[in-house]
């Protein structure tokens, strides 16, 4: 099923992060809480794997916690 590319207001609605809350973490576990992190506050649930998460808003995220995707 192919979905729709999220525009920036989306990004910015659902995938903008409190640092506070990733602060205490580095590297890979940064990304990756973040990641979790805003994709359960959206949906109340965890992805099932990787394809769920669209790439815009893992890049998006990616630039907020200054780790490469």
């Amino acid at each position: 099923m192919a979905r729709t590319p999220l525009d920036l207001d989306e990004l910015v609605e659902h995938w903008t992060l409190l640092q506070v809350l990733v602060s205490g973490k580095r590297g890979a576990t940064r990304m990756g809480f973040a990641v979790l992190l805003k994709f359960y506050t959206q949906y109340g649930r965890f992805p099932r794997g990787r394809a769920e998460l669209p790439g815009e808003a893992v890049e998006f995220v990616a630039r907020q916690v200054q780790v490469p995707v």
